[in-house]
């Protein structure tokens, strides 16, 4: 599991960083169709390796029966989405069919945290593991988790070397942590909240 996930974060984030300058060797279009046609067939393949073998490996814990686990891990998921949604990529970006677009939010989600898809994942991952409990969902969550924060550093990075000063703006105005820009004075959520987040812009955290 882990040496599928460490496959896919080396492709899927080398190639975002590579993107720069990979787009101008051999132009915008057939570097979206690279980074597509190598990230998609291997996502889609662990997300089947899990699926299959979700329930294989050594038996850590065994929690379901304990009363008010299956409503916190639903309510969990629940939340999760909150973050998820708002932050996957745009279906056509994916397909290569739209250009790739780093935006510099932040309103919606973003007042919460910088990286809703980092803490969506992180979110999904303990309570999944949490609720499976064994050596194979350990190894997924440690393995998805280190590649979002990994993600998290590399995305910051490459927005401030693509946006400078203006990053830097958001950067200060936001953070990473979710509601700690908010508990300090940072940002403020409107009154529409609710509203907000589930409507606000599509971000693409730059992997």
């Amino acid at each position: 599991m882990l040496i599928l996930i460490l496959i896919f974060a080396i492709a899927h984030s080398g190639l975002a960083s590579l993107r720069d300058s990979g787009e101008k060797l051999i132009g915008e279009r057939a570097f979206r169709v690279l980074f597509a046609g190598t990230s998609l067939p291997l996502a889609v393949s662990t997300v089947v390796y899990f699926i299959n073998h979700r329930y294989d490996g050594l038996q850590l814990w065994q929690l379901q029966s304990v009363p008010g686990i299956h409503q916190l891990v639903w309510f969990s998921s629940f939340v999760s989405f909150f973050f998820l949604y708002p932050s996957t990529f745009n279906l056509l970006e994916v397909a290569a069919v739209d250009k790739p677009k780093m935006h510099l939010w932040e309103t919606g989600i973003m007042r919460i945290t910088r990286h809703p898809q980092m803490v969506g994942q992180v979110i999904w991952c303990i309570a999944h593991t949490v609720w499976i409990g064994n050596s194979v969902a350990v190894a997924a969550s440690i393995g998805l988790i280190g590649h979002h924060l990994f993600g998290v550093w590399n995305g910051d990075r490459r927005l401030a070397s693509r946006y400078g000063e203006a990053f830097d703006t958001v950067q200060r105005r936001t953070s990473i942590i979710p509601f700690a820009a908010i508990l300090d004075g940072r940002q403020k959520l409107p009154k529409d909240t609710t509203k907000n987040s589930c409507g606000c812009h599509i971000y693409q955290s730059p992997c």
